[in-house]
Parts: C-alpha cells; structure tokens; sequence
C-alpha cells in the first residue's frame, strides 16, 4: 500500500475580474473565474495583502467575500489546497474621519477642503454643524448654530450654502464660518445646488424643488413625489437639474429637470438613491442600491447602470479637485481613488 501525503488534482483559482473593484472596508465584493468553489469541505481563502477576508459564498466561477475592517488598497489573491491563484488590485477606500453625521453628499472647495455636516436628530441642536476636513483627514469644527444642517453647496465665488430642513432657512457661510440668513421658507429643506446662472435649487422634501434666482426671488421650479428621507440634487453645466428623493418604491428614479421645469425620469432601478455628484464624462454616480448590492453606483449617459465601489450605510459622494473621490457614510467621510474626474461648473 502507497504511503505518504496525498497529491490534490485541483486546479490553482484564477481571478478573471473583481466587481466592482472598489468597496468601503465592510464591503461585499464579487470574484468572477474559475476553480473557485470549494474542495471537499475546504472553502478558498481570500487575502487582501496580508490581510484574511470572510468567505461569503464559494462557487466553482463565483466567490464573495467581505473587505476586512482593516483593509487598504493591495493586491488580492485567492488559496485553495495549496495553490495560490493570479493577484489583482482592489482599491479600498481610507477613512479620513468619523464621528460625523451626514445625511447626503460632503462638499469639496476648490483647493481640496472637505466639509460635512453633524446633522443630528430632528430639532435636536448640535455642537457643531459643520466640520472642515483637510485632505489628510483632519478635522476641525467649522460652523455652528446651524438646527440639523443637511445639504451643502458651493457657488461661483466659493461661498457655502447650508440648508437646515427644521427651520427651513438656507445660510450662507463666510470664510471664518459665520452664517446669515440667505433665504428662508424652503420647507423641509434638504439638497441645493447652484447653476452656472446662479440660480440656486433647494428640494423640500414633502415634494418642491425651489428656484432662487441670484436677487433672491423664489419660484417653484417642479414638484415631485414627496420623499420620506431628502431630496439629493445636482446640476450640469447645460442648466439640467437631476434629483433624487427615496421614497417607499424598491424602483426609484433620477429625475432630471430642464431649465424649463419640464421634469421626467431620466433613469429608474435604484433602491434608496441618495446624493451623487456628476463626473467630466456626463456620468452621474451616486449612493444607491442596484441589484440587490449597495454601493455607489454610475449611471452613463445611454442608461447603463452599474456598481463601482461596494458598501453599506452611504449616504453621498462628491469629486475632489485633487483627483480623489470623497464619500461619506452616515457617519464618517472616507477617500479613494476611483480614477474619475468631477465635473467642473463654473
């Protein structure tokens, strides 16, 4: 009788892709190739550098795993009976800070400040509404007095506007972090943005999307279904205003609003969209769930929608002047490196 130690007649794992290739530490992602599945009773491991993952499923041309807590950016591979596959990259992304609570996107001023807010409950006053962060993650607080600060927007001149959905008001903020009223009436006011005319856009949430032209005079710009979180607004440089507001339907819409008011669904398919930024390209992406996976999601210009970053509790994302993407969690704010350009409005 043969002694000795058993020869395996597996076949080494092959990575054909990662999908997406990008995730928040936590975050689920998808190997497609081949001899991935177990062996015997033996599941594959996945290390991310030096770093085990949680095996999630295991098929023969499917694995998901979890991005360890601890993960950073390196070089993947998967082991199985002591065949180790080919290495691929997965970009994770870097928490700058936490502690936070925002509830749609951060925004980044031209020479790469990070600002984000400390909503806190409904009518509860925080200690600080709102936090500066540097590119190397530190923060400090910013503006405050502000009641459940919600959306942000930057105008030509590179001033900040904040929106407090409890009183209404939209604040203007100079650069020592004072605010004054700018306009008031705005509802349940949540998302803004500025277009190149200067008109700023302000989403009531129980279901107004305000206009006020640059002397301050307000006029109802469309009305949409009513949503019960906020309404996420973004506008390009054509003057288009695209909006998304979650509501109970697991088939959610961006809405795009011409300058006329003439409002349509421009895509449907998301679960719970929430705030997005608009890339170079045309491309919007935004904190959403497609398919059943949350993350942040592009949708192109021809309707074609899919996950570029896996994570859970995403609530925005703007694009960095300095090249990165900065994403916030509903309470934290992290970057990456996605390799997309923001669009530049002004």
């Amino acid at each position: 009788m043969q002694t000795g130690t058993p020869v395996s007649n597996s076949k080494a794992p092959r990575i054909g892709a990662i999908l997406p290739a990008a995730a928040l530490p936590g975050g689920e992602v998808e190997l497609a190739g081949e001899h991935l599945g177990p062996v015997g009773s033996a599941v594959p491991s996945v290390l991310l550098g030096a770093d085990p993952a949680m095996v999630l499923m295991s098929r023969p041309q499917r694995l998901v795993f979890r991005v360890p807590q601890t993960g950073q950016t390196a070089m993947l591979e998967v082991r199985s009976q002591g065949l180790v596959s080919n290495r691929a990259p997965l970009r994770v992304a870097n928490k700058l800070t936490d502690g936070l609570h925002p509830v749609t996107s951060p925004v980044v001023s031209r020479s790469g400040m990070i600002y984000a807010t400390i909503s806190g409950p409904r009518g509860k006053q925080m200690p600080v509404s709102v936090v500066r962060i540097s590119p190397d993650g530190r923060g400090t607080p910013f503006v405050t007095g502000l009641l459940n600060a919600t959306g942000m927007t930057f105008n030509e001149a590179g001033d900040l506007f904040v929106t407090s959905r409890t009183d209404g008001n939209v604040y203007q903020i100079d650069p020592a972090g004072e605010s004054t009223v700018y306009v008031q009436g705005m509802g349940v006011a949540t998302g803004c943005a500025f277009d190149r005319q200067g008109n700023l856009f302000v989403g009531d949430r129980s279901g107004t999307i305000f206009k006020i032209s640059p002397n301050r005079q307000i006029f109802v710009h469309a009305t949409l279904e009513p949503s019960v979180a906020a309404y996420h607004l973004a506008a390009d440089t054509e003057g288009r205003l695209y909006v998304t507001g979650p509501t109970l339907s697991s088939n959610e819409a961006i809405w795009v609003i011409e300058p006329s008011g003439e409002t349509r669904p421009w895509f449907r398919g998301l679960g719970r969209p929430q705030g997005m930024a608009i890339s170079s390209e045309g491309d919007i992406y935004l904190a959403a769930c497609l398919h059943g996976q949350r993350g942040i999601v592009r949708v192109t210009a021809n309707g074609e929608a899919s996950l570029v970053l896996a994570g859970a509790n995403l609530v925005g994302i703007a694009f960095s002047p300095l090249g990165t993407t900065i994403l916030a969690t509903s309470d934290a704010v992290y970057d990456v490196d996605l390799g997309v350009d923001g669009m530049e409005l002004f």
